[in-house]
């Protein structure tokens, strides 16, 4: 993945309620997002994988976070924790991401907390009525899982049918719960 700038890019892995998560950076924008993952080493691995097309040599440090990124690290855990918020305010890079896939993500990133829709609303959405599998396809590359909050997305069932982030759809039912999702996480009569 090419990111816009030629700012250096970093990265940082961070605790929050649900185990740890990590976030790259370059500047003030967020290019990639990690959910937890049972094996550290592999989480630290995609966080930190190198950039194609930069220009420079691609290579992705580890540092502290600062200012926005900051930020946007303490917004994401207090998000998790419960304090919902729709992470919109978190500036992204996603110049180096198809077109296709950037509007699937616009669309997707638009939906509220506690709220859903389906691979064949977000078709609708950006003018490819039809086209659900391909939303899927592109939620399944989605870069920046949870501030682009691609486990808002389900069957047109409301079934939960895979999710590419580590956990599987555990981890996205477990998303739907933190943000009281109507039908995830609620006691039921029966």
């Amino acid at each position: 993945m090419g990111v816009s700038t030629r700012l250096p890019a970093r990265a940082a892995l961070f605790d929050t309620v649900i185990g740890p998560c990590a976030i790259a950076w370059s500047g003030d924008t967020v290019f990639r997002f990690a959910l937890p993952d049972t094996d550290p080493a592999a989480l630290r691995a995609h966080i930190t994988r190198a950039l194609t097309g930069t220009g420079g040599d691609g290579t992705v440090r580890e540092a502290e976070p600062v200012g926005a990124i900051a930020e946007a690290v303490g917004g994401i855990r207090a998000h998790l924790a419960g304090e919902l918020d729709d992470l919109r305010w978190i500036p992204l890079d996603t110049s180096a991401i198809p077109d296709f896939h950037r509007r699937v993500y616009d669309v997707t990133r638009a939906i509220d907390p506690g709220h859903t829709l389906s691979y064949g609303q977000v078709a609708d959405r950006v003018g490819a009525p039809g086209a659900a599998q391909a939303v899927g396809r592109a939620l399944g590359r989605n870069p920046i899982p949870l501030i682009i909050p691609c486990h808002r997305v389900l069957a047109a069932d409301n079934a939960l049918h895979g999710f590419s982030a580590p956990g599987g759809i555990t981890t996205k039912q477990r998303l739907l719960e933190i943000e009281r999702t109507p039908g995830f996480g609620e006691p039921t009569l029966f």
